[in-house]
């Protein structure tokens, strides 16, 4: 695993802000190779037996009851199988999260990225999304559009969010988040205020004027180039015409360095 090397071997993740299973579950079946069993299989198994044991469990719990019949019995069966499902989704989730980490040595391609300040542009649709959740609740009847409706619209039309990663050296680079892999209740606007460390897949790059919602909705979905990148690109400050690296973003985590 390339990347800083800061403390790296004494530092251990102790939260995690976001994953994306998905992906990891990717690399993780490629690194496999088919070779070994699927611990999602295995998994799903230990399941279906905890929801069938809690389906039993809530059954002989209320069917002394001179009311309970079928339909209750159905009822709590529907409840038993709905708490085997988040145990399945948790559990399968948990395991990915383990296999991840202990064969991430073995990942080719992951960046270990930290020190970063993580920013969203204030004309950009991740800077849109951190707040329209917000401006939902307020009731403004001149505006021309329905915040809640935008908000759902947002979630819709992108799977991914760009923010901008500066680093101490002022080097930036575009961090994209699934905006379905966060956990505990985390979201984009979280990011920037916590001291976090990414692992990230470089996947090409872009210009930081491409994140506009101008450039998100133009036909050609591209940007002018601005005179600022055109500057950073020319001084060195950046890569030629002011592309930076964009990195789909695997793992966002706290960790305490010994």
């Amino acid at each position: 695993m390339s990347g800083t090397a800061k403390n790296e071997a004494n530092a251990t993740l102790i939260k995690i802000v976001y994953f994306d299973e998905e992906s990891a579950s990717d690399l993780l079946d490629i690194v496999a190779g088919g070779k070994e069993t699927s611990s999602k299989e295995l998994t799903k198994e230990r399941a279906a037996q905890v929801e069938a044991e809690a389906r039993a469990k809530a059954a002989a719990k209320f069917n002394w009851l001179p009311f309970f019949g079928g339909s209750a019995e159905a009822g709590v069966a529907a409840s038993a199988s709905a708490v085997g499902r988040s145990i399945l989704n948790k559990t399968l989730s948990n395991t990915i999260l383990t296999d991840y980490l202990s064969k991430l040595g073995e990942l080719e391609g992951i960046e270990r990225l930290d020190g970063l300040s993580v920013t969203a542009r204030s004309d950009s649709a991740a800077y849109m999304k951190m707040y329209t959740p917000y401006l939902a609740m307020l009731k403004i009847d001149e505006l021309p559009v329905n915040l809640a409706e935008l908000d759902s619209a947002l979630l819709s039309a992108k799977g991914y969010y760009e923010l901008l990663g500066q680093g101490a050296d002022g080097k930036k680079r575009i961090l994209r988040f699934n905006i379905r892999a966060f956990r505990n209740n985390y979201g984009l606007v979280d990011l920037g205020r916590m001291e976090l460390v990414f692992h990230g897949l470089r996947v090409g790059r872009a210009m930081e004027s491409s994140l506009t919602m101008e450039a998100e909705m133009s036909p050609s979905n591209s940007a002018p180039v601005t005179a600022k990148e055109l500057l950073r690109g020319m001084s060195g400050d950046g890569d030629e015409a002011g592309l930076l690296d964009v990195y789909d973003v695997l793992l966002a985590g706290v960790e305490h360095v010994e």
